[in-house]
């Protein structure tokens, strides 16, 4: 198991070398509150003076620490040929001979073995990015150290948690701390070393606390205590140590660093150690041989290397399933382009292929939030424009008082005998006029659809085209202009429509003569009745021209004489739709009366034997129309919904053909020869093909990432099942 630890180091070098942290790896985190000794157990840890010390906020960002542990005869070994800094005249260098060395990332291959010279590069790195004053950043800092005195192991020192901001410090510094510490230890592979000074009550550990939250069972939680040889006179750190106070799955182990004198007179670690391990036998000469440093270094040793091993199965899993996807994203950024003609003749076509196959529902990219392409033009036909056309009232905008003023203007100064038929036509063409409207509204729709289209090809069908962005702006603008210059003439098609059903009013169409023929029948029978009802003193004439037909014989009447003409005529063709057989007004009430009574002002109401002069009435007038007005009224409106319904439906069927006739279908059949013709030509090569500067840098990020998640899969390879046990 010794040789996993150096497996997640090179894992670790393999992915800082493309700067991404998409790989979670086992390490160690260590939490504590400010100069509660974090850094002093790191370089107990490491045996040597490497981190920057002081009073208040030190480590102002995380420092990723490896620990390599280096046997003499493999010492030699890690010298790279390639590292100029290592090798000279075909020989290790002074430097590498030494025996402990270190190496930043930043400073590439540069080693220092000066390990003063390692607490000056931490200082002005921390300072480069987060200045010089008590400024914190979440960008670490990595540090390897070779030395056959140290343990495998992979730390992060993180920034002490503080409350009060002090310097240039923010003043939501504290939360800034939490969520950058929360944001390492979160890693369900993360290892949390909470380090509490043991003159402070456990009960208020910081470093405990913020553990809790992402490890609530404490299994990957391991204390360590801190400054055991400050505690107050006559008190102990037993209870702590024996997990009494507060139990820790992992274990709790004490460890006594150097004082800031120590420091000051340049004290060992060492020397330290040494003192340490005299302290703790003789304050806890029970508990020694399971704390203090040494024994801190073995126990996370331990758990890293058994910790590593219940990860790896998962790692590898990771590992594969992420080099699939940078695959399939290295893919579709697409090859450098060598042959731009061939390049470009086929992303026009591809592009015009996939916009065709969207409107027919044949794409390899089907939307499955909303409607798109084909299946939104049909539902613009039949659910939009259909329930449109069907909640257009037939009468809608049209009063009573509107029919009955057509009719009277229509018969000019002479009184009408019959409802006229230019009437009829004028009011029946208005209401047709109102179909235009939404007709023209479902063009536009259709041809904000077909727009929508391009967008859709450019984002899940051709991704390529992101590559090129002039080219797929030129796409976009010869598509768009395509359907700029077919919308006036699906406009005018449209507009003809409605025209031709206004040029020719059919009274002879076979669905408005059945409901001509249906009215003819009620309105002679409502004549027929007013004739019985006429007063005795009109005489009858005997004779029967028919079943239940009785003419009046005062010749004196010319609407007599037209009455019973029209009658017969009626009788004769009742069934052939002739509508102004059956729009005659029966004058059965007013005739005889209007030659006998002589002239005078207009009756207060209309009674039997009396007719009123619509003409003699200003216009408008509020008041209660009489029987012959209603009824001319109520036979005007019936014709003219009837007559609407038959243009409804005649508008309904033939504007969805049109416009797929002059705007879907002629583009579909031309966009791909218009793509060319616009697009396809020598001096744009070059323009139309020049590829986005980021979409070349994220393709040569994700080649980056493929080739370490590559060389990732080949480390975990090389471990032998024997080296898990």
């Amino acid at each position: 198991m010794e040789a996993l630890i150096p497996v997640i180091n090179k894992l670790q070098d393999v992915f800082n070398t493309v700067g991404a942290d998409i790989i979670q790896l086992p390490q160690i985190a260590v939490v504590g509150t400010q100069s509660s000794g974090k850094s002093s157990v790191l370089e107990s840890l490491v045996g040597r003076d490497l981190l920057p010390r002081g009073t208040g906020i030190v480590t102002r960002r995380p420092l990723i620490l490896q620990l390599v542990h280096l046997s003499p005869e493999d010492h030699r070994k890690t010298g790279d040929e390639n590292d100029p800094y290592a090798w000279k005249n075909g020989r290790l260098n002074k430097a590498a001979e030494c025996e402990e060395w270190g190496k930043f990332l930043h400073t590439k291959n540069k080693i220092y073995t000066d390990f003063d010279e390692i607490r000056q590069e931490i200082e002005s790195e921390t300072e480069r990015i987060s200045g010089n004053n008590k400024g914190v950043s979440d960008e670490p800092i990595h540090l390897k150290i070779y030395s056959p005195h140290v343990v495998n192991l992979t730390l992060v020192d993180l920034p002490g948690i503080t409350k009060v901001p002090v310097g240039d410090q923010p003043k939501d510094i504290e939360v800034q701390i939490r969520d950058l510490i929360l944001n390492h230890i979160s890693n369900p592979n993360c290892i949390i070393l909470a380090v509490t000074a043991a003159n402070t009550d456990m009960a208020t550990s910081e470093a405990l606390k913020v553990a809790r939250e992402v490890d609530p069972d404490g299994r990957r939680t391991l204390a360590v205590i801190t400054k055991l040889d400050l505690m107050d006179a006559g008190t102990d750190a037993m209870d702590v140590l024996m997990g009494r106070v507060i139990p820790v799955k992992l274990g709790i182990i004490g460890v006594v660093n150097r004082s800031q004198l120590d420091i000051n007179n340049k004290k060992s670690v060492a020397d330290a150690i040494r003192d340490e391990h005299a302290f703790l036998q003789k304050k806890y000469p029970s508990l020694a041989n399971r704390n203090g440093t040494k024994y801190l270094a073995r126990t996370l040793n331990r758990l890293l290397m058994h910790h590593i091993r219940d990860c790896l199965p998962e790692l590898k899993t990771r590992i594969n399933v992420l080099s699939a996807q940078y695959q399939s994203l290295l893919s579709s950024y697409g090859e450098p382009v060598e042959d731009k003609s061939a390049t470009l003749l086929q992303l026009i076509t591809k592009f015009a292929t996939e916009y065709c196959n969207t409107i027919e529902g044949t794409a390899k990219y089907i939307e499955t939030a909303e409607l798109c392409g084909g299946a939104r033009i049909c539902y613009i036909f039949h659910e939009t424009f259909g329930r449109t056309l069907e909640s257009v009232d037939p009468l809608g905008g049209l009063t009573t008082v509107d029919v009955l003023t057509a009719i009277r203007n229509a018969t000019g100064p002479r009184p009408a005998l019959f409802v006229p038929e230019v009437s009829f036509e004028l009011l029946v063409k208005r209401q047709v006029k109102r179909l235009e409207e939404p007709s023209l509204r479902c063009v536009e729709l259709v041809h904000e659809e077909m727009q929508r289209i391009i967008q859709h090809c450019s984002n899940y069908s051709t991704q390529e085209l992101l590559r090129f962005p002039k080219l797929h702006d030129a796409i976009v603008e010869v598509v768009t202009s395509l359907l700029r210059k077919r919308l006036p003439v699906t406009n005018e098609m449209v507009h003809n429509l409605v025209a031709i059903e206004l040029a020719y009013i059919n009274t002879k169409h076979p669905d408005f003569a059945d409901a001509c023929g249906l009215m003819n029948n009620n309105v002679e029978e409502q004549r027929r009745q007013r004739v019985r009802d006429m007063p005795s003193a009109v005489p009858r004439d005997k004779s029967s021209k028919g079943p239940g037909w009785q003419s009046v014989s005062f010749s004196e009447s010319p609407v007599a004489t037209a009455m019973e003409a029209e009658g017969a005529k009626g009788d004769q063709e009742a069934g052939t739709g002739n509508w102004r057989g059956m729009l005659k007004a029966s004058t059965g009430d007013d005739g005889t009366e209007e030659k006998t009574k002589p002239q005078s002002s207009l009756p207060a109401s209309p009674q039997k034997g009396y007719a009123i002069n619509l003409l003699d009435v200003p216009v408008p007038v509020v008041r209660k129309l009489s029987a012959r007005e209603k009824r001319d009224c109520e036979v005007i409106e019936r014709l003219i919904k009837s007559y609407f319904l038959i243009v409804r439906k005649n508008i309904q069927d033939s504007v969805p053909k049109a416009v797929m006739h002059f705007l879907v279908n002629h583009v579909k059949d031309s966009l791909q020869s218009e793509l060319v013709g616009q697009l396809y030509k020598s001096m744009l090569l070059d323009d139309l093909l020049t590829e986005s500067e980021d979409m070349a840098q994220r393709r040569n990020e994700a080649a980056d990432m493929l080739k370490a998640l590559q060389r990732a899969s080949q480390i975990i390879a090389e471990i032998r099942e024997t080296h898990l046990w």
